[in-house]
């Protein structure tokens, strides 16, 4: 397999992200092959935390084996029948309200009990990348570091990267996909995440119209207000999370992003 398969015999690519693309493989399974500058590593992380979210029993993709085409890591998953959340939600507007109400139903119900899970304490992850984070001047940086010594732990199972493209629709509930970011700790920590990730879409990116953005923003209202009335209390402590959180997605470099990025941070001094 590592030798035989060559990456034109998989066909166009089903969809790509900003760390390998999606094929077609054999039946009842999708292949995501990174970009050659990741190595076996990579896959090998990703496996392990796949494996360990199947095995809390939670509804997800299994995981396969790792395979090399054209030189390239790949790792196997079961195929999910549907949809994207995010790509329907740009051929269906009209389902925004409901769709961030699924959101905050999904999210939850993976935060209302403790789960023993073999992925990193989320408070090590954040403070890895703070501290990683070019982009962060140094007194934004030790009010970070500051700030998250104060945070409390937290023993909920998060998902680091939650948001309409990582929702799979179609099942008979949805799935979530993509957990190379999980991680052990404060699930109000993991809701700030994606309030960050909503509102620079929002503040950032420029594919979006004056509609599409007005209609985020009805949907980061309306999966705030849906998630707290299922889990309340906690507000001020997401408050406390998002420039926290805001600081340690300054390790991505996500062009475009460092402005805001920072502007949020800024809110520790």
């Amino acid at each position: 397999m590592r030798n035989q398969i060559k990456i034109r015999d998989l066909g166009k690519p089903l969809a790509f992200g900003g760390t390998a693309e999606i094929y077609d493989w054999k039946p009842g399974w999708v292949l995501k092959l990174y970009f050659d500058r990741f190595e076996t590593g990579m896959a090998d992380y990703e496996h392990r935390i796949a494996a360990a979210i199947c095995a809390t029993g939670l509804l997800v993709p299994a995981v396969g084996e790792i395979v090399h085409v054209d030189g390239r890591v790949g790792l196997l998953y079961q195929r999910c029948a549907g949809m994207q959340m995010g790509e329907d939600l740009a051929r269906h507007p009209w389902r925004l309200v409901s769709y961030a109400i699924t959101l905050a139903k999904l999210h939850a119900k993976m935060h209302n009990q403790p789960i023993q899970a073999d992925v990193p304490r989320l408070r090590h992850s954040l403070e890895l990348r703070i501290r990683d984070a070019k982009p962060l001047p140094e007194n934004l940086r030790a009010a970070a570091l500051k700030a998250l010594e104060t945070m409390p732990d937290g023993d909920r199972l998060c998902h680091g990267d939650f948001h309409p493209g990582n929702v799979m629709l179609g099942q008979p509930e949805p799935v979530i996909i993509d957990w190379i970011d999980a991680s052990f700790g404060s699930p109000l920590a993991d809701v700030a995440r994606t309030s960050i990730l909503v509102q620079g879409m929002i503040e950032v990116e420029p594919q979006f119209s004056r509609f599409q953005r007005f209609g985020l923003r009805l949907m980061h209202v309306v999966y705030l207000r849906r998630y707290f009335q299922l889990r309340p209390d906690g507000f001020d402590e997401y408050r406390r999370w998002l420039p926290i959180v805001a600081a340690a997605r300054l390790n991505e470099n996500v062009p475009g992003w460092d402005a805001f990025l920072l502007a949020q941070a800024g809110k520790l001094l």
